[in-house]
């Protein structure tokens, strides 16, 4: 029965991997169609957005029979209710990845981003591309001094935001201000994103010393 059980955890924890995947190509195809004008990537980000939701009900489902059924306790416990809000920040993540893709959609046939801001835009994609592979990991081996790490390149996204707020409320941005609307949601869309990442990896050292983390910056709290 026990055997059965960790069978079930550990195709619970495939999931969650592969919504990590998901929500990684998801926000690397959705910068792409933002700066090159890509209707066609922009219109996939936005049909596969319907996979990572169904698979956060998916896993939501199972956990919830598992512990119904199973009654875990200790670490698979911790496992199985720290696996119910980590799909949520997975699920958020991917959101996140639409809701770009969606301002590439709705400028086309236009760039959405103007030559000045593009630098930051892109470095922001890296970043948060960097971020949920370095999530990947440390889900993937509970690896603990990695998930500490992250908190450094979110830091850098923090910066990249302020730098593009910088650019749009300079007395030279000639875009106007719908241009400005689009920079400062997607400023804020790639910092929720990374946010995210953290809550992820915070609730990933949860799962293997069962120690809180401190409160996640800027309002996303790991344990909630």
């Amino acid at each position: 029965m026990r055997d059965l059980f960790h069978d079930e955890l550990d195709e619970i924890g495939a999931g969650v991997a592969e919504m990590i995947r998901l929500v990684a190509v998801a926000m690397e195809q959705a910068t792409g169609a933002l700066l090159d004008g890509d209707l066609n990537r922009a219109e996939r980000v936005i049909e596969a957005d319907g996979r990572v939701d169904h698979l956060r009900t998916d896993l939501e489902d199972r956990a919830f029979q598992m512990i119904a059924r199973q009654q875990p306790v200790a670490t698979d416990l911790r496992v199985l209710v720290t696996t119910l809000h980590l799909v949520a920040d997975l699920e958020r993540m991917g959101d996140l990845a639409l809701h770009v893709a969606k301002i590439a959609r709705l400028r086309f046939p236009e760039l959405a981003v103007p030559e000045e801001a593009r630098d930051v835009i892109k470095q922001m994609g890296d970043v948060a591309h960097s971020l949920v592979l370095k999530v990947g990991d440390v889900v993937d081996g509970r690896d603990i001094s990695l998930a500490n790490a992250i908190e450094a390149e979110d830091d850098s996204m923090d910066a990249l935001r302020r730098k593009l707020f910088t650019l749009v409320l300079s007395p030279r941005w000639a875009h106007g201000t719908e241009a400005a609307i689009d920079m400062t949601l997607l400023g804020r869309y790639y910092e929720r994103y990374a946010d995210h990442a953290v809550a992820v990896a915070r609730r990933t050292i949860f799962i293997v010393t069962g120690e809180r983390p401190v409160p996640a910056p800027n309002g996303v709290s790991p344990l909630t």
